[in-house]
């Protein structure tokens, strides 16, 4: 690194234990932010997220108190939302039979829980059927659709049909699409699809999830049921189940998504789902949910049973009303999530093998990493697809090839839209078939077409990353002192979440610490104490440390300073509550 990386670095850090650069906040936003401070008297930690969002003094107070009243859009901006609406309700003042067909993802799981939870509590019910990942494959297919036409008077598609023209053709009674995957110029042969993300919409709400498109549609409901005096089901204690989707499914937590997390989570820890609270017990979640433990705990385990097992599994765990059903479904789904990550650790080392040696032959990574074996689970490829790219910091695709046709699963890094890439692939006769959203997109390929395939996505996507900003960079919202690491500041920028995607949380450097200790935590983890001089000892865990070069730096590292950077978080022990740091990198101190 040059004279002007190290001008430039955030305390110096050219190349961190991870390889990266450390990059602060821009002065311009640092102003800002100080600026925000003399006018709200909020701490300068909030003020920069603040700052960052683009939220001005006066709209403070809003942004940290988010609420569904102030945030919730009116359903029917969206195209096809009244006549399906319309349809739902008669079907439900009618008692027609009613079909649900979901994708087999916690956003498909989460979506059917909440119609099922609408109905039954209008004292009806209706037929679940989730395709199997393996036999079935993505979305609608023909023979289901008849099938369950023939049975029923109403289909709903949930996270899935926007793209399934010829699935839906053989249907024979009526279907509503409720969806968030990008569509096509046309639509399917049905009598309403809802989809922010189809052509003719704006975008204006085409952050939502699967279940945020569902909910909006039961707020519709609602108010028909209202009009025609009609008694209509609470949706408030409803939001566990759409902040669960919002979070899992890779949301972009802005707009009404920032509410429905925030509302939703405060619903979770009621503890009032017996789906999730047996999900909650074995994952071994002891304090009030947030939006990690619903990313990184209780979503694996839903989707678990669409990956390697069941695919009906999740979502019949989130519908269930009997706490004992709840715990056999939930404890089947926990043994699968353990088989899931048997499965994904040895695809995983080969997709990372493959990638690394793909770039050591040409000297050159290209726009995109990508993977193909032969029996490759198809149940994991596409978490091994967001191994990888948080391996190399590039758009990822991982295919699992079967009698020489491949299936394969796509992941995106803020800022590029693999999805529309994905479908033009399949306009172009690359990809037998292919579709997503911004961030995840699921293929299925020949294989003598990957490289080809692989090539042209790498082409189409060139424009979109050397535009984008801080590749291979580590971004440091400022510095911290183990002091400051209180848990009042930490109840303040939880006020500023919930973060996720499209609204990370705050990442503190501390500078020049002492590592007082080091130690591994079961097999992949690191645990590690540190201070600086007159402050208290503050504890960080690296989660998965052990298995790239951060952990190994730091184990022997007792007695040595080192830069650390990191979130915030707030860890339960021994009934008390305390803040940790949840390590991202470090740095030694030269």
């Amino acid at each position: 690194m040059g004279d002007e990386a190290h001008m430039t670095a955030f305390l110096s850090v050219t190349s961190s234990l991870t390889g990266r650069l450390w990059r602060g906040p821009e002065a311009a936003l640092e102003r800002t932010a100080e600026a925000l401070a003399q006018d709200s008297r909020l701490p300068l930690p909030v003020c920069r997220i603040l700052a960052a969002r683009g939220v001005p003094a006066n709209e403070a107070p809003l942004y940290l108190d988010p609420k569904l009243r102030d945030l919730l859009p009116d359903p029917s901006q969206l195209r096809d939302m009244d006549k399906a609406a319309d349809r739902l309700v008669a079907a439900v003042l009618s008692k027609q039979r009613i079909a649900i067909f979901a994708d087999y993802d916690v956003d498909g799981g989460a979506s059917a829980a909440l119609l099922l939870d609408w109905l039954r509590r209008q004292g009806r019910d209706a037929s679940l059927y989730i395709p199997d990942r393996i036999d079935e494959g993505y979305g609608p297919n023909a023979p289901a659709i008849a099938a369950l036409s023939r049975d029923h008077d109403l289909i709903i598609c949930v996270d899935c049909g926007t793209l399934s023209h010829e699935a839906l053709a053989a249907a024979s009674c009526d279907v509503i699409v409720l969806d968030h995957h990008q569509g096509g110029e046309t639509l399917p042969p049905v009598l309403a699809v809802v989809n922010p993300n189809r052509a003719d919409e704006d975008g204006s709400l085409g952050h939502l999830c699967a279940a945020g498109v569902v909910f909006l549609a039961l707020v519709r409901c609602n108010s028909l049921l209202r009009q025609g005096g009609h008694p209509q089901p609470d949706l408030i204690p409803m939001l566990d189940l759409v902040a669960l989707a919002t979070v899992a499914d890779v949301a972009p937590l802005i707009g009404v998504n920032r509410a429905f997390v925030r509302q939703g989570l405060l619903i979770m820890a009621r503890r009032e789902r017996p789906g999730l609270v047996a999900l909650s017990d074995a994952a071994r979640l002891d304090s009030a949910p947030n939006a990690f433990h619903l990313g990184f705990l209780l979503g694996p385990r839903i989707n678990a049973g669409g990956r390697v097992g069941k695919a009906d599994l999740g979502a019949l765990c989130l519908s269930c009303t009997d706490s004992r059903q709840a715990g056999r479904l939930a404890a089947e789904l926990d043994a699968l999530n353990r088989d899931r990550r048997a499965i994904e650790s040895a695809v995983r080392d080969e997709a990372l093998a493959q990638v690394e040696a793909r770039a050591q032959a040409t000297g050159d990574t290209g726009c995109v990493a990508w993977a193909a074996g032969e029996g490759w689970h198809p149940g994991v490829v596409g978490i091994v697809a967001a191994r990888v790219k948080e391996a190399t910091g590039l758009p990822s695709v991982v295919v699992g090839i079967e009698n020489g046709i491949g299936k394969g699963s796509a992941r995106s890094v803020p800022g590029v839209d693999l999805g529309r890439a994905i479908q033009r692939l399949t306009a172009e006769g690359l990809l037998l078939k292919g579709g997503g959203h911004a961030m995840a997109a699921g293929l299925t390929v020949e294989e003598a077409k990957i490289p080809a395939a692989m090539e042209r996505l790498s082409q189409l996507l060139a424009r979109e990353m050397s535009d984008r900003p801080g590749a291979g960079e580590l971004r440091i919202s400022g510095l911290l002192d183990p002091a400051g690491a209180t848990i009042e500041l930490m109840q303040m920028l939880e006020r500023a979440g919930p973060f996720g995607q499209a609204a990370p949380a705050p990442r503190f450097a501390f500078a020049a610490q002492l590592i007082d200790s080091a130690a591994t935590m079961g097999d992949s983890h690191l645990r590690l104490r540190f201070r600086s001089p007159g402050s208290p000892v503050l504890e960080a865990v690296g989660w998965g440390a052990m298995s790239g070069p951060l952990g190994p730096a730091l184990l022997g590292a007792k007695g040595r300073r080192f830069h650390l950077a990191g979130k915030l978080e707030l860890s339960q022990w021994g009934g008390r509550e305390r803040v940790r740091l949840r390590l991202d990198d470090a740095a030694p101190v030269e």
